[in-house]
């Protein structure tokens, strides 16, 4: 392996790990309706489990307000217990056709919770990238090891890799101050 394919194969999983804290902060509730809310939760669709997202129609007709459409009506009580059973904290209002779900204002409580949620998945990620670039060092040094490149290179390789780094921690850093800054907006 190459000094760049460690580079790259390195970055894809970086650009992974910021997708992933993304898609997480998503599902996290911040006082207004978000479809991705509901993508955790998970119905019984004819023995297998599936996501409301792909079984309903989910749309956010007012800020404070989701709906739930099923495309089958015998969907609909398995929609809700499913609702019902999940960590949202939400009691869905169903009347036979569709599900309702207002979202509550959130207190400034469970702002400083969320925040302190959303403190903690950063960090997780931050791990997770520091992890990789101390895989992707060690990768260099054997190919280094192994005399395919020479000190200099695997140095240069060395530094590239902690500017990528410092980049994907830098973006996880903006995208939690994005989401606090979203979760602390009254």
């Amino acid at each position: 392996m190459t000094v760049k394919e460690i580079y790259s194969v390195h970055e894809e999983k970086m650009k992974k790990a910021l997708e992933a804290l993304r898609k997480e902060y998503g599902s996290l509730r911040a006082g207004r309706a978000n479809p991705s809310l509901l993508e955790k939760v998970m119905v019984d669709y004819y023995g297998s489990p599936t996501s409301v997202n792909q079984v309903a129609n989910v749309s956010v007709p007012e800020p404070r307000m989701i709906v739930i459409q099923p495309w089958e009506k015998s969907m609909i009580n398995a929609i809700d217990k499913a609702i019902q059973k999940s960590d949202l904290g939400l009691m869905p209002s169903n009347d036979g056709i569709v599900i309702r779900l207002s979202i509550p204002q959130l207190t400034q409580e469970r702002r400083a919770e969320f925040v302190k949620v959303i403190h903690k998945k950063a960090e997780e990620s931050k791990v997770a990238i520091r992890n990789l670039r101390r895989d992707a060092n060690e990768a260099v040094k054997k190919v280094e090891k192994d005399k395919l490149v020479s000190a200099d290179e695997a140095k240069k390789a060395q530094d590239d890799i902690q500017k990528l780094t410092d980049r994907y921690i830098k973006d996880v850093d903006q995208v939690m101050a994005g989401k606090e800054k979203d979760i602390m907006e009254v």
